[in-house]
């Protein structure tokens, strides 16, 4: 999917890792988000990026997990949701590493296995 995007418009992709660009002006010392009949076309695009990603997402995404993030607010909302279900946490990733690293550290060819079926498992693992 990041390589899609990425190859799709680089700025798509930092719509997803940054959060939608709104632009805003300052006012009274105040940053406060700017009408969009003052938008720039590069602003426009910009804002643009954020509708273009959820498009992308949400075409990529089978019916349940489009219900998953379909209340999102924001494309980083999204990907942060759908990471953290199927990569897990950084905590759930070293568990698995761990436990990939102790299965390949103890793998043994099993009495009366054949090669052919060592060698799939040796594969999947």
């Amino acid at each position: 999917m990041k390589i899609f995007i990425h190859s799709t418009d680089k700025g798509i992709w930092e719509s997803i890792e940054n959060g939608p660009f709104v632009p805003q002006v300052k006012k009274d010392d105040v940053l406060v988000d700017k009408p969009s009949s003052e938008w720039t076309g590069a602003k426009s695009k910009k804002v643009k990026f954020d509708w273009i990603a959820k498009n992308i997402i949400t075409y990529a995404l089978s019916y349940n997990e489009f219900f998953r993030v379909s209340q999102c607010s924001s494309t980083k909302e999204m990907w942060d949701i759908l990471e953290v279900t199927h990569e897990g946490t950084t905590d759930v990733k070293r568990a698995r590493n761990h436990a990939l690293i102790q299965e390949y550290e103890l793998f043994r060819m099993q009495k009366g296995e054949s090669i052919c079926v060592v060698q799939k498992r040796f594969s999947q693992l």
